[in-house]
């Protein structure tokens, strides 16, 4: 059986500044031996992590549409983000990957898709993620779990984590699978595990954001003055 957290931040997401070696160094010490990077608007960190790691590797990514939060899984290709649902979920589908609803239902995050959204693309997805770990309530999480029953959805789960100490809080215990569809077939056999993580690891997320922005500050003044110098 994997252990597998289908969804983790690396340091290629603006808000994350865990390396694609700490991300494969902790995962080999908890025991978590199949992950879905999902940075921000970036499938580069799980090509490299895929190259490297001596487990399974999804290739994802969380694309930030005009309604919310998608996660496309087993992706070849960066989905730009700012599109509808619809057109997401087509850029998603013609490169062969998944589509899965990440934190849905969650009162408390602003990126959650709205219910009348969820609503109208259910049809069209493969997958619900029924436990986040950075789901704070416990409700909500039981609504997903309900709602991904009731309309026959495979469950996933996952850290969402963004620092090395959430690394594997959430996780769902499968078979062994090779590509999409054995992947989905799988999820129906799964064991949905995990804890909550701490609200203080959403301090790690602000503070990994305004490095990043002093970063591209430092960045731009540099190159300014690089500039000057060169006329």
């Amino acid at each position: 059986m994997l252990k597998a957290d289908l969804h983790l931040h690396t340091s290629f997401s603006p808000d994350s500044s865990v390396t694609v070696e700490q991300v494969i160094e902790t995962c080999r010490e908890r025991g978590i031996n199949c992950i879905a990077v999902t940075d921000h608007g970036s499938i580069e960190g799980a090509l490299k992590i895929k190259e490297m790691a001596p487990f399974k590797v999804i290739v994802g990514e969380e694309i930030l549409t005009a309604e919310g939060e998608l996660i496309g899984f087993f992706l070849t290709e960066k989905v730009p983000g700012g599109l509808t649902l619809e057109e997401t979920i087509d850029k998603i589908k013609e490169q062969g990957g998944l589509v899965c609803v990440p934190h849905p239902f969650d009162r408390m995050r602003f990126s959650a898709i709205e219910r009348e959204g969820l609503y109208r693309i259910t049809p069209k997805i493969d997958a619900l993620e029924v436990f986040n770990a950075r789901t704070p309530l416990y409700y909500d999480s039981e609504q997903a779990s309900a709602y991904a029953h009731r309309h026959g959805l495979p469950a996933t789960s996952g850290s969402d984590a963004h620092s090395i100490r959430e690394i594997g809080n959430a996780y769902v215990e499968i078979p062994d699978f090779n590509g999409p569809e054995e992947f989905l077939k799988s999820l129906r056999q799964g064991r949905v595990n995990g804890q909550r993580s701490s609200f203080t690891v959403h301090m790690a997320s602000t503070r990994s954001k305004l490095a990043a922005k002093i970063k591209r500050g430092a960045s731009r003044v540099w190159h300014r003055l690089v500039f000057k110098r060169a006329r």
